[in-house]
C-alpha cells in the first residue's frame, strides 16, 4: 500500500472544493451531486481548480456567487 502525503496545497484545495460545493448546493436549492455535475457541465469545476486560492480568501456568499457567475455565463440557467 502506498503512504504518500498530500502536499499542503493539494490538501488545502481538496478541503476547499469540499466545502464550497455543498455550499453552492445549499445556495441554489440542489443536492451535491447535481451542483457538482452543474458545475462539471458549465465551467465551475475548472474554474473552481483554477482559481481556488482567491476564492477560499473570500466570504462563501461571494465565493458562490463567482462560480454562479461564470456557470451563467457558460450557459448555467439555475
Amino acid at each position: 500500500m502506498n503512504n504518500r502525503k498530500l502536499d499542503k496545497e493539494t490538501s488545502d484545495k481538496v478541503s476547499f472544493v469540499s466545502f464550497i460545493i455543498p455550499n453552492f448546493a445549499s445556495s441554489y436549492k440542489m443536492n451535491i451531486q447535481d451542483a457538482y455535475f452543474y458545475l462539471k457541465q458549465y465551467g465551475g469545476m475548472d474554474y473552481l481548480n483554477k482559481c481556488w486560492w482567491a476564492l477560499h480568501t473570500d466570504n462563501p456568499f461571494w465565493a458562490v456567487r463567482d462560480i454562479y457567475e461564470v456557470c451563467r455565463k457558460n450557459g448555467g440557467t439555475r
